[in-house]
């Protein structure tokens, strides 16, 4: 959260690199390494090593079938986590626990979120759907109303779910975020600003998803828990304990996110020592990245570039080995791959499982990646397909298009319009036939949307 949908504060992303300072900012988050590759790590418990075939030698253990009947999930998520951290190549330490979190689970080196901010993120992550096709009411702070949300269907099939957030867009009854909880707690003494964060949450939060986890009535069967961090999300406050790495925006951020980094660590070593630590998976991933000047882009929002739609994800799963995975992927996948984790059938949604890759039955496979980002009162609309490493981005109504080559020119500088017409109209015919997957529903309040034609509302 913490984003504005007001142009001169957030400063709306320009539609060009500045300069060549930019360019290789942006190469931080980009894809890195060699791709399609696996680095196999080890079968991991929630924070401690077992006896496995992976980097460290030991006895080889036989990997399990599919997941136990017992399994819990928590799920963690960052707001504005950027892809380039420490484990990605990022030169300073910022991470240290979720770095280490990283050696011992499933990472998707290549990951993306559904859409640049949170509103449009998280509404199509709970609702396993692109948030263009999720019943909402097209303000910048969406309320989705009628949606079916996985939770609702754990909920149904008995599984205990709990959350806490720390923002008051997710309080109850406003975004539509807490369908299907059965305990659902805000951080105490949040303050609003539609246009920026002022909170500081991390240590109280931590303590309520303890407390929460500690409570025999949600863990004593099996449970699904989610804790939504924010501290990272401008604005980006100095804390006293944590040793500055300067004055600029990115030298504050990597502050915020070391001190979210030790309350992530304080909580997965709180679950590491429950006596259901040892089935209960962890998923970590973040709603969307954050700029730093990137295309002249600051925060997040309004726009689908690179820093803005990278994110980590890593998927630790008790029995799984560990290793790196250098395929696309997008949070539209998580949805499916909770359900089937808890034994469900992942039906009716836009993504796709990932157990069967995460338990090595098959080979992952190639895959194209459609990040979303529906018309408000606030935004215009803007979509892209990622095809291996090429890139199309829509503007408005398909009125014009990028495509980019973001292995060769990560900072997306240069369409291929010109240089590639071939390679270009191939993306663009990708990208309507991917388009026609996408059933936009119209928003049903807010009828002033940034762009929209006239008579139209999406």
């Amino acid at each position: 959260m913490k984003s504005s949908p007001r142009p001169l504060l957030l400063l709306r992303c320009a539609t060009a690199l500045a300069s060549l300072a930019i360019m290789l900012a942006a190469l931080a988050c980009s894809k890195g390494g060699p791709r399609y590759a696996e680095t196999p790590g080890d079968t991991a418990g929630p924070l401690s090593r077992d006896g496995s075939a992976g980097q460290d030698g030991g006895a080889v253990t036989a990997l399990p079938k599919g997941p136990p009947s017992n399994l819990n999930i928590l799920l963690l998520t960052v707001d504005s986590l950027r892809a380039d951290m420490p484990w990605a190549g990022y030169e300073r330490p910022i991470a240290p626990n979720l770095t280490e979190f990283e050696k011992r689970a499933v990472s998707y080196t290549h990951a993306y979120a559904l859409s640049s901010y949170t509103s449009m993120s998280v509404g199509g992550l709970l609702g396993g759907r692109y948030p263009g096709e999720m019943k909402r009411d097209g303000n910048f702070f969406g309320r989705y109303r009628d949606n079916k949300m996985f939770p609702e269907r754990l909920q149904a099939a008995g599984v205990r779910t709990i959350a806490a957030h720390a923002h008051l867009y997710f309080r109850k009854g406003a975004a539509g975020f807490d369908k299907g909880f059965d305990v659902y707690e805000m951080v105490p003494g949040l303050k609003w600003n539609a246009t920026t964060d002022e909170n500081i949450t991390g240590p109280a939060h931590e303590k309520i998803a303890e407390r929460m986890l500690g409570d025999p009535a949600n863990t004593s069967g099996r449970f699904f828990a989610w804790f939504h961090f924010l501290d990272p999300h401008d604005q980006y406050m100095r804390h006293p304990d944590i040793k500055p790495f300067g004055k600029k925006a990115r030298d504050l951020y990597d502050g915020e996110v070391t001190f979210t980094d030790r309350y992530i660590g304080q909580l997965l070593e709180f679950v590491a020592k429950q006596p259901w630590g040892e089935r209960t998976a962890v998923i970590l991933s973040a709603d969307h990245g954050e700029a730093f000047g990137e295309h002249g882009c600051f925060r997040h929002a309004f726009e689908l570039w690179q820093p803005l739609i990278r994110v980590p994800l890593m998927i630790m799963v008790p029995g799984v080995t560990a290793r790196r995975i250098d395929r696309n992927r997008s949070a539209i996948d998580l949805a499916p791959t909770i359900l089937e984790l808890m034994g469900l059938a992942p039906e009716g949604l836009d993504g796709v499982s990932l157990v069967s890759e995460l338990y090595q039955k098959q080979e992952p496979q190639d895959r194209d990646i459609i990040v979303d980002l529906p018309r408000t009162s606030s935004s215009d609309r803007r979509r892209a397909v990622i095809h291996d490493h090429y890139k199309v981005i829509a503007y408005g109504d398909d009125s014009y298009y990028q495509v980019f080559d973001i292995d060769t020119d990560p900072g997306e500088s240069k369409s291929l319009e010109r240089s590639d017409k071939a390679k270009f109209n191939e993306m663009v015919a990708l990208y309507k036939s991917k388009k026609k997957e996408i059933k936009d529903i119209g928003p049903y309040a807010c009828r002033t949307l940034k762009g929209a034609p006239v008579g139209r509302a999406y």
